[in-house]
């Protein structure tokens, strides 16, 4: 549901009018008309107004000064204030900012970019503000939320670029961040539940690639859940980049516990327990593929095929009864 109500927005300029250091001080004029809601809707165009002013302001404390520059000695020259438009949390800032570059040529170089962390053409603050919307929303829901919540339309495009560069940061980080558990472990962890699945996809390429998943779940003596991990990897071949982060993973988990029961579960895919195998005291096959696998017996089971079947299929609903019974036993839902 939108809920604009469609009035005019109203130029806002706001001006600075001192600077004492690192204060500053900020006038504007925000007109107040009609209902309650109307009134909302220009506070908040005047509190981005104020936003995209202080957004220039602060982006123009990282740029050079035009004198050229000796980078491990090698010299940048000015190319003097070329214009750039920023995203910010408020909107767009456009500023000019001095460009650098060798004399050969090449490559450019905006200290303004470097000094302020800039991700592409967004700020800090708005590529943290995107990354936490899309961890839980699809490209659509975040446009409409920034649009209906913050009054700041963007052109999806835009998003969806940012947000890549943001995950390929993350990626190349991976290696170096140390996994960090929650503060405060409600009980000591005695088991660890280390799973691993695969699901494979159709690609553009009319190739079937298995996209990986997996979970490191911590647990304490009486089996209640204390944290998980999640680990994803895209569909490729030889499902390399998955292990590769799982692995890292594990090695960090094991160096945290080093004494608890590390537990493997994962279907009956060969490759799944070629990897868990090292790292596992205790397999755990899934029961929906256990029940798979029994078909192969059917034949053994009775006078023929069909009748094998029905003492299979018979004693699979006793077993799942009895697990139920199991469940409710110890509260699990």
């Amino acid at each position: 549901m939108h809920l604009r109500t469609g009035a005019p927005i109203m130029a806002i300029a706001p001006r600075i009018t001192k600077r004492n250091g690192d204060d500053v001080t900020i006038e504007v004029t925000c007109k107040l008309s009609g209902s309650m809601l109307e009134m909302e809707e220009q506070i908040q165009d005047c509190v981005n107004a104020i936003g995209n002013t202080l957004s220039e302001d602060a982006l123009k404390r990282f740029d050079a000064d035009g004198e050229n520059l000796t980078i491990g000695g090698t010299t940048w020259y000015s190319k003097g204030q070329l214009s750039k438009t920023y995203h910010t949390p408020y909107g767009t800032a456009t500023i000019s900012r001095y460009v650098y570059q060798r004399a050969e040529g090449g490559t450019t170089l905006c200290p303004l970019d470097e000094g302020a962390r800039i991700i592409k053409k967004s700020t800090p603050r708005f590529a943290m503000m995107l990354a936490h919307k899309f961890a839980n929303n699809a490209a659509a829901q975040v446009l409409d939320d920034l649009e209906q919540n913050h009054k700041r339309p963007c052109v999806k495009a835009t998003l969806q670029d940012l947000v890549a560069d943001v995950a390929a940061i993350a990626q190349e980080k991976e290696e170096t961040w140390e996994y960090e558990p929650p503060v405060e472990m409600e009980s000591k962890v005695e088991t660890v539940g280390i799973g691993v699945d695969g699901s494979c996809m159709l690609l553009c390429d009319k190739q079937w690639r298995e996209a990986m998943t997996g979970t490191i779940s911590l647990y304490d003596r009486d089996g209640e859940r204390q944290h998980t991990i999640y680990v994803g990897a895209a569909p490729e071949y030889g499902k390399q980049t998955f292990y590769e982060r799982m692995t890292r993973e594990i090695a960090k988990v094991k160096s945290l516990y080093p004494e608890a029961c590390y537990v493997g579960i994962a279907d009956g895919a060969a490759s799944n327990w070629k990897f868990l195998d090292p790292f596992i005291d205790v397999q755990i096959l899934d029961f929906y593929h256990v029940t798979q696998y029994l078909t192969d017996a059917a034949a053994a089971m009775g006078k023929n095929k069909e009748a094998g079947k029905r003492k299979i299929k018979a004693a699979i609903n006793k077993e799942r009864e009895n697990m139920r019974l199991r469940q409710r036993k110890h509260g699990i839902q």
